[in-house]
């Protein structure tokens, strides 16, 4: 680090190699700024989708809040904490160098990417990550290349930042709140289907807030858990809420209420599963229509054994989070900065799981969509058996359409 100059680990890259603007600490949405915080949380999301960038001093490249900054194409920086005091006023992000700017520079629009090597042809049926309804329109107006995405991915926690819901306090609040939830979530994939092309359709990761991430997104108390990350989160905690079944209910009755057939192109996902009976548990306890597809996430190393009865359980398709599945078959934090370096999307351990999926899944007979980074696709379409599709950021994917 020089005087004018801080050193630091880029999480995420942007369309520019350099970014200036003015920070904002204020934790509140300012359009064009460079926001700094400490860490990124579910409760600055108006303030992350607004920046022009983000700094931060912890966190890892996949964490959530760094996936939506990854699917806009904002360039996140992280730095030591102690020097997170000395940016103010008007700062100069160089991505390349993965380095600030203290004081006014000229910037640079970054020069066009070149090809990592991965043809689209290979890649199947892809699946856009997305984090609001712009997102979609983002990658819709690529041109024909928007042909190639079969698929839109959303978490239902994403789509309740974007659209200022607070899922806990609806479905705390009794049944007419809890519908009243459900509507809302109607309104908002009503309007994501008007924009889909011809044979594209949405897939729902149902709600899936650990402890953590909730306390910032509701007023309603949140117990305090000392490993939320393996806590009470995803599958498990869909299993005991009745209240969360009567909103999902209302929101797919207002769907086909309000799309007719059109209704069929939102799918539905479960989070954080380990294994088939948890799978047909949750199925049984939503008592979700048997047209109803829902399709199983593979995040931890047990559902990657379980994935032959998972399928036999009747998934619709599955979706492999590698994000996740690096950490815990690691444990490596995906969002400690202090285990970046055992954090590996490459490793081996990683490879040979999402290889047993896709292997078992094909032999099954069930469509299998991986998750990848751009910067590991070509590695991945060399180590990996074919699945059906990859799943990719917005941001990153039209940045592919563009170079390939």
């Amino acid at each position: 680090m020089s005087g004018r100059r801080i050193k630091g680990s880029l999480l995420s890259g942007g369309k520019q190699s350099v970014v200036q603007g003015f920070c904002n600490r204020t934790g509140r949405p300012i359009e064009g700024s460079i926001l700094v915080a400490p860490r990124l949380e579910a409760d600055l999301y108006d303030a992350i989708v607004s920046a022009r960038a983000v700094v931060c001093s912890s966190g890892g490249r996949t964490g959530h809040m760094q996936s939506i900054c990854r699917g806009r194409g904002i360039p996140v920086l992280r730095i030591d904490h102690a020097d997170l005091s000395r940016l103010d006023g008007e700062v100069t992000l160089h991505l390349e160098s993965e380095s600030i700017l203290l004081g006014n520079r000229p910037g640079a629009e970054l020069p066009p990417a070149r090809g990592e090597g991965a043809v689209l042809d290979e890649l199947g049926s892809l699946c856009a990550v997305i984090a609001d309804l712009q997102d979609i329109e983002a990658v819709n107006a690529c041109g024909p290349d928007a042909k190639r995405v079969e698929s839109f991915f959303i978490r239902e926690e994403f789509l309740c930042l974007a659209a200022g819901l607070r899922p806990l306090d609806a479905l705390q609040g009794g049944p007419a709140q809890a519908e009243a939830y459900g509507h809302a979530l109607a309104d908002r994939l009503c309007a994501f289907a008007d924009a889909l092309l011809p044979d594209q359709r949405i897939v729902l990761r149902l709600l899936d807030l650990r402890s953590d991430h909730a306390a910032h997104v509701t007023t309603a108390p949140v117990a305090t858990e000392p490993n939320p990350e393996m806590g009470l989160h995803g599958a498990r905690w869909l299993l005991g809420s009745s209240a969360y079944r009567d909103a999902l209910h209302a929101a797919l009755g207002s769907l086909r209420e309000r799309l007719g057939a059109a209704a069929d192109r939102v799918h539905l996902s479960v989070p954080f599963l380990t294994d088939e009976h948890e799978y047909t548990q949750l199925r049984d306890h939503l008592q979700l229509p048997a047209g109803v597809p829902v399709a199983a996430f593979i995040e931890t190393p047990a559902a990657v054994h379980a994935t032959p009865a998972i399928c036999a359980a009747g998934a619709s398709e599955l979706f492999v989070g590698t994000k996740d599945l690096v950490q815990f078959y690691l444990a490596a934090d995906r969002n400690n900065h202090l285990v970046a370096e055992s954090y590996q999307t490459r490793h081996p351990a990683v490879l040979a799981g999402v290889r047993g999926v896709v292997d078992a899944a094909r032999a099954a007979g069930t469509p299998v969509r991986v998750f990848a980074l751009r910067a590991d696709l070509a590695h991945y379409l060399r180590q990996l058996p074919t699945p059906d599709g990859y799943m990719m950021c917005t941001a990153e994917l039209q940045q592919l359409f563009a170079v390939v």
